[in-house]
């Protein structure tokens, strides 16, 4: 898994690519927490995310309630492999997909 980050003000894009899995997903978490102060836009460009296991959608949901009481969060561009795992776990109805 590789990420990478940009910072527009308060708005922060990471566009995510690889697997997020139980051996990644630590790195992205602890790779954010400092870029998340002060921002209150917050985009996951999930596009070359090939793969996302239940450590990565813990990841994604902490994310997402840091962000909901700093501003908005929203997921854009998944594939159709992560797309179907956030419809099985639900998380299509917890995460703003885009």
């Amino acid at each position: 898994m590789e990420f990478k980050t940009t910072k527009e003000d308060t708005k922060l894009t990471v566009a995510i690519a690889g697997r997020l899995d139980t051996l990644s997903a630590p790195d992205l978490e602890k790779g954010l927490e400092p870029e998340l102060a002060g921002i209150t836009d917050l985009v996951l460009d999930l596009k070359d995310l090939e793969y996302i296991s239940s450590a990565g959608l813990r990841v994604l949901l902490g994310l997402a309630q840091v962000m909901e009481k700093q501003g908005n969060m929203k997921v854009t561009n998944p594939g159709d492999a992560v797309m179907d795992v956030f419809s099985v776990t639900g998380f299509d109805d917890i995460l703003n997909i885009e």
